[in-house]
């Protein structure tokens, strides 16, 4: 009987707690709500995706997203995580299908939803004021999840009257606190320091160099990029375009991350080829390199006959390194990654030379971190290969990225992506 009974009362707590946790966090309300000011917080990279740019509805929805989210209950702020990490990040899981594991793409992206949900629903434990939950908002600035950085919060302002610098975004939060803590007319006062906001997001004037840039648009498929088959097309199809930058009388070409699919450092005759070419052009471009039985992701630059190597000094986490220790990460890469080591990396940034101006070296991720800006560089030569993600908003996202750090360091950022964005992103 007593046995019979405690199982009675253990089935009574968790009868209770179930109802408790499903009213308080399953509940309709909360779902639709969080769904709501994630939606806020999220349409500027659609808005961007879809070429719509009016910066008054940029605006509108940060200022609804924000508010909603400094006032709202802690289960609907869990659920702005929630969908924040979903509308950010679903692609995430896509390049889990060329590994054959296209099972794993759902759990992905419910993955994400759940590790924000889980971050979020941190904060709303912690935020016991209006005041702290404004200063987690203003710490998500410098929050990167295993080295993991593009969940920026001042990002929403990209495209919007408000300036993406931290300290205004500080304010901009301080101006919502005042219309949430002032009574009355008072609250006038929080608006008005929200409309003089709109006025420091001012055009910084920046001078292009005087090099024709020849960054051409490829959109080659990764399912075959480092297939051996298509190796000589891929290569020669790079040549091509060489040739064709030669012809039109360019400075410089910006080809794509890893647009030659070799080990490139042990492919002599491509090596000589690239160096004749390059005493009619300056030539930068992908390739892996290895030195010392280490593989790393680089750029080559090529430049009268000579070249240079640039090293990536920032890996992107569990695409090209396990951010976890030993034992975890030989784990990991043995079951998905068919026991392929992670990529090395360099320990300090790269400037090529390139007729009398300094472009700094950055590859993909890194171009999207504050590593790679050290010192303020004035120009950027930044490559990718987003065939990973495509079709999806991934390539959107990192242009928008590229954008808040070209604000930030006021730096000119020449891009060349496949399957991605190609262009020259200037502060404004």
């Amino acid at each position: 009987m007593e046995v019979k009974k405690q199982i009675y009362l253990s089935h009574l707590a968790y009868e209770s707690f179930d109802k408790k946790f499903s009213r308080n966090y399953f509940s309709t309300f909360f779902i639709i709500k969080g769904f709501f000011l994630a939606i806020c917080l999220s349409l500027f990279i659609y808005f961007e995706y879809f070429g719509l740019h009016v910066k008054i509805l940029d605006t509108f929805f940060a200022v609804i997203g924000f508010y909603g989210l400094l006032v709202c209950d802690k289960k609907t702020f869990t659920w702005v995580g929630f969908f924040i990490g979903i509308f950010w990040f679903y692609w995430i899981g896509f390049g889990f299908g060329y590994y054959n594991l296209t099972y794993l793409i759902p759990l992905v992206v419910i993955g994400f939803g759940l590790i924000y949900g889980f971050f979020f629903w941190i904060v709303s434990k912690l935020s016991v004021t209006l005041e702290i939950r404004a200063m987690f908002l203003f710490g998500f600035v410098f929050f990167s999840p295993f080295g993991f950085n593009w969940f920026k919060p001042e990002l929403i302002f990209i495209n919007s009257y408000f300036s993406t610098d931290i300290y205004l975004y500080g304010l901009f939060l301080l101006a919502l606190i005042i219309s949430v803590r002032l009574k009355n007319w008072w609250k006038l006062i929080g608006v008005l320091l929200l409309i003089i906001l709109t006025f420091f997001n001012k055009p910084i004037q920046t001078d292009l160099p005087q090099l024709d840039i020849a960054i051409p648009i490829t959109n080659l498929d990764q399912a075959i990029k480092w297939k051996k088959e298509y190796r000589n097309e891929i290569v020669e199809n790079n040549f091509s375009l060489i040739k064709k930058a030669i012809k039109e009388k360019k400075d410089l070409i910006i080809l794509h991350e890893s647009a030659f699919p070799v080990y490139l450092n042990l492919e002599p005759n491509i090596l000589d080829r690239l160096k004749k070419l390059s005493y009619s052009i300056v030539i930068v471009t992908g390739g892996l390199h290895v030195k010392k039985n280490l593989v790393y992701n680089s750029s080559y630059m090529f430049q009268n006959g000579e070249f240079e190597i640039a090293d990536k000094v920032v890996l992107v986490p569990f695409g090209e390194k396990i951010p976890l220790p030993k034992w975890a990460r030989d784990i990991i890469n043995n079951i998905f990654f068919d026991g392929a080591d992670d990529y090395e990396s360099a320990k300090n940034v790269t400037d090529f030379k390139i007729k009398n101006y300094s472009f700094r070296n950055a590859i993909c991720y890194e171009a999207t971190t504050d590593t790679i800006y050290k010192n303020n560089p004035k120009y950027m030569v930044a490559m990718s290969n987003n065939a990973w993600f495509s079709p999806s908003i991934e390539p959107t996202l990192q242009r928008l990225l590229l954008k808040l750090y070209a604000r930030k360091y006021n730096t000119i950022i020449y891009h060349s992506a496949n399957a991605g964005i190609s262009d020259i992103i200037t502060p404004y």
